[in-house]
């Protein structure tokens, strides 16, 4: 087997998670999805600054799951500038078998996205203005930016359509 590591990066209120969890759900068991939220907030308790302890513990999770997962889902936002280098370095450890995405939306689509969410009572519209980083790209190949005019359905048939080549096979039915 050949594990697919698949990134998902974007601002927050984008619908990285959202998009993360759906894609291992349908993808199934043996899925491993890395939430920088869950590692950085939930199993570290740490600011995210330059170095923290999280940066490291994703990799390691993420590559826990070559060779043992047919998928490995990393999400977040990723800052490029603190994140990248790991980022980068974990493509190169899948030998290059990553698809990338980044939730390219302007900030009124993110906050009626974060208004939309479970998350709007932890943080408000003014947090996410000071947290607001436009055009953060990877910058690597292949990299794909998904836009406000796609809904969660179609980032979600983009992405198996990636990942597997025909949409109709994966999901059991004839070739459209």
């Amino acid at each position: 087997m050949e594990t697919k590591l698949i990134i998902i990066r974007g601002n927050s209120g984008s619908g990285k998670t959202t998009t993360a969890k759906n894609l291992q759900n349908h993808l199934g068991l043996g899925t491993l999805l890395v939430s920088q939220d869950n590692v950085r907030r939930e199993m570290l308790k740490v600011h995210d600054r330059e170095g923290n302890l999280s940066i490291d513990l994703i990799r390691q999770i993420a590559e826990y799951g070559k060779d043992k997962c047919e998928f490995v889902i990393v999400e977040g936002i990723f800052y490029k500038p603190r994140y990248g280098e790991m980022l980068h370095n974990l493509i190169k450890f899948f030998n290059q078998n990553a698809y990338t995405y980044y939730f390219d939306l302007p900030f009124e689509e993110t906050a009626i996205r974060h208004n939309s969410s479970s998350k709007k009572m932890e943080f408000n519209e003014d947090s996410l203005r000071t947290w607001w980083n436009p055009k953060d790209y990877l910058d690597v190949a292949g990299e794909v930016k998904l836009t406000k005019d796609m809904s969660p359905e179609d980032v979600l048939k983009l992405i198996l359509i990636q990942l597997q080549g025909n949409y109709a096979e994966l999901m059991g039915g004839p070739n459209t």
